[in-house]
């Protein structure tokens, strides 16, 4: 594509107040704005996909956070996959396919330095925002570094059919759990963490107390608990911990949009046997990329790992498709196809 026939305007999701509770249409806007030229050490990307997840709800407030919040009246961002139309920059070239932070649009124009060239033979591009993206990312480093997983050990997953958890609990099995649990909204996602995924045991959240389901499918107790929920679910694991537990907090998406959030009421628990609870932020755990991608890379290449996408078309429903997730009608990771 000539300089000339660089496309000049696009389309990009604006913010425009600050979500109370659950966000709502008209605290978003999307907007035609227009596409410098790239100018020196940059690139010129149309996107291909778009990631949309829960953490985003965090950032639309301005909540003290991991993060730095959304701005009121500028555009979001967010990871996204696309092809180079243009570089300025060396070791780039028109056609490239690469990752980067500045989706919720059509178009981005970037420095080559905040994009990751990716291979689309290897895997399929919206691999790269899930699978082998920051989600497969996420649960590679809170399973291999943090939960500590051992022989014989009982691991329970929330959350565990959306794309962290269900990466989560294969990789806990891959790495020699002796039995991995996991929870989901419905029948169907349990049906699919069962048959699909390899877990031992799962279970339907809605159907009942999380600890009385719990205590069903681990009598005995839990070793590790992998929280992408919070609340209910945390309470539970806290009271099924056994001695030297570890739990590993990778979210909370029960309460993103809860104003008040009331903590567990077991926390005594947590002495009485004597568990580690871990938090981490995965740009602080880069190291771990290489061998993520080497040996994540490796185990979907073999088939000893699993992933499903739901993908919904067009810019114009990436709210949309945030709401689904924020509802849990997503399995495995959701993507925005442009």
């Amino acid at each position: 594509m000539s300089e000339q026939t660089l496309p000049t305007t696009g389309r990009a999701w604006y913010l425009e107040a600050r979500p109370d509770g659950w966000p709502v249409p008209s605290d978003f806007a999307l907007c035609e704005v227009e596409i410098p030229a790239p100018g020196p050490g940059q690139l010129l990307v149309a996107n291909e996909y778009l990631s949309v997840d829960p953490y985003m709800r965090g950032r639309m407030s301005d909540k003290k956070s991991y993060i730095e919040p959304y701005a009121v009246g500028e555009p979001m961002d967010g990871p996204a996959v696309g092809r180079v139309l243009a570089s300025h920059a060396g070791g780039f070239a028109p056609g490239d396919y690469v990752v980067h932070v500045l989706g919720w649009r059509d178009h981005a124009v970037l420095d080559a330095a905040a994009a990751q060239k990716v291979d689309p033979n290897l895997a399929p591009l919206s691999a790269y925002l899930g699978a082998l993206g920051v989600p497969g990312l996420t649960a590679y480093i809170g399973v291999t570094r943090f939960a500590e997983i051992k022989p014989g050990n009982i691991v329970f997953i929330s959350g565990a059919a959306g794309a962290v958890g269900s990466m989560a609990g294969q990789i806990a099995r891959l790495k020699g759990a002796a039995r991995v649990i996991g929870s989901a909204g419905s029948d169907d996602k349990v049906k699919l963490l069962v048959e699909e995924y390899g877990f031992d045991a799962a279970f339907n959240y809605k159907n009942g107390p999380v600890a009385g389901q719990l205590a069903q499918a681990a009598p005995d107790g839990i070793d590790v608990f992998f929280d992408n929920v919070g609340g209910e679910h945390l309470e539970a694991a806290i009271g099924a911990l056994k001695v030297h537990a570890r739990i590993v907090l990778s979210g909370m998406v029960s309460q993103y949009n809860d104003e008040k959030v009331t903590g567990p009421r077991n926390l005594w628990n947590l002495s009485v046997t004597r568990s580690r609870v871990l938090a981490f932020m995965v740009t602080e755990e880069l190291d771990l990329q290489p061998e993520f991608v080497r040996e994540v890379g490796g185990w979907i290449g073999e088939g000893k790992l699993h992933f499903r996408e739901t993908v919904i078309d067009g810019l114009e429903n990436t709210l949309d498709a945030f709401l689904a997730i924020m509802r849990g009608q997503n399995i495995g990771k959701m993507v925005v196809r442009l």
